[in-house]
């Protein structure tokens, strides 16, 4: 595995993700921010912020699978969320945890959420991007 993650002493310990990784692997990967289609373009969970999260999710998955890659290669994951509030923290870990099932793996490489007015499409909720170093 290219990643450790670390929660160095010092830092806060949080739950979600952990604030460092250390990538030793040869390849960068750069993964587009990833939307709630499924393979036909079609939005999962109109108006469901952890359906879209957890589509998201299964989505980085696809793309890092089909180059050769997992979750746990994943050194930094940035997510947009439309109109945050804090209060929609518990339905994103919601997606994160349902997509975190179905993919096998505990998600929580160092990340970033920032709150936007809108995605590319008025239907999106969401979008994560992921770099990942695969060896």
């Amino acid at each position: 595995m290219a990643i450790t993650l670390v929660n160095p002493s010092g830092l806060p310990e949080i739950d979600a993700y952990r604030q460092v990784s250390i990538a030793s692997g040869s390849q960068l990967v750069f993964i587009a921010g990833q939307v709630a289609w499924d393979a036909d373009g079609i939005t999962v969970g109109e108006g469901d912020l952890a359906a879209q999260v957890e589509q998201c999710y299964l989505n980085i998955g696809t793309a890092l699978a089909e180059v050769g890659g997992s979750f746990d290669d994943v050194a930094k994951l940035t997510v947009y969320v439309v109109d945050w509030t804090p209060d929609k923290l518990p339905l994103f870990l919601e997606g994160v945890a349902r997509a975190a099932a179905k993919l096998g793996v505990t998600p929580v490489p160092p990340g970033t959420l920032l709150g936007v007015a809108a995605l590319d499409v008025p239907d999106h909720l969401v979008e994560v991007e992921a770099t990942a170093i695969i060896d």
